[in-house]
């Protein structure tokens, strides 16, 4: 999941207060469901650097890799051996690195050209149990960790408006399509009080 930073929308939303986050309406009130179809994975190969990271997962990137290499493409192979498993981005963040500055370096292709996470695959044949970076498993959901709280935001990018589309059409709330993320990232307790407050603001609407 490449941080397209030059490619989103600057969009200004209501915020609300959970715990120790603080939360955009949007991933209530937004719909959304991947169309894999109809994008072929491109949120993983376009934007200007790699998938965000934390600290603790560059670590399990490390370990993990002897595992995933198999799943990956000889030039994704090529790119992490030569640049490591994470890197640094130009922000000071932790990210993946990519390839000629373009698709992240896990990710491998089907045979219908669609983009695929080669750690995901590793997961899903049972090599690994960590299933990819937490910031791939929530998005449209974006997280900004602060000193005193975490920022909740939707993430707007115009290579998803198929996703918004099929998404309306299921009636299929962002926050609804990443919960498994969300549960992992903020835990059980925080998601059960965020489908209090979407049902909330649903009733108030209706």
């Amino acid at each position: 999941m490449a941080k397209e930073n030059l490619l989103k929308k600057s969009i200004f939303a209501t915020m609300f207060q959970l715990g120790k986050t603080i939360v955009s309406e949007e991933i209530l009130e937004k719909d959304f469901v991947c169309n894999l179809s109809a994008c072929k994975g491109a949120c993983c190969i376009a934007g200007d650097a790699g998938a965000p990271l934390e600290e603790a997962e560059t670590h399990i990137l490390e370990d993990l890799y002897p595992k995933i290499k198999p799943y990956l493409r000889k030039e994704g192979i090529e790119a992490i051996e030569k640049q490591g498993t994470s890197i640094i981005g130009e922000d000071g963040e932790y990210e993946t690195p990519l390839i000629d500055g373009a698709d992240c370096a896990y990710v491998t292709f089907d045979k219908k050209g669609t983009a695929l996470c080669g750690i995901e695959e590793a997961y899903n044949q049972g090599d690994i149990n960590w299933k990819k970076p937490v910031s791939c498993h929530l998005y449209p959901v974006r997280t900004q960790d602060y000193t005193e709280f975490s920022s909740v935001n939707y993430h707007h990018w115009y290579i998803c408006d198929d996703a918004c589309t099929l998404g309306k059409e299921l009636q299929v709330p962002v926050y609804k399509f990443v919960k498994e993320a969300l549960i992992r990232k903020f835990g059980e307790d925080w998601y059960a009080e965020l489908e209090k407050i979407a049902e909330k603001l649903n009733k108030q609407k209706a």
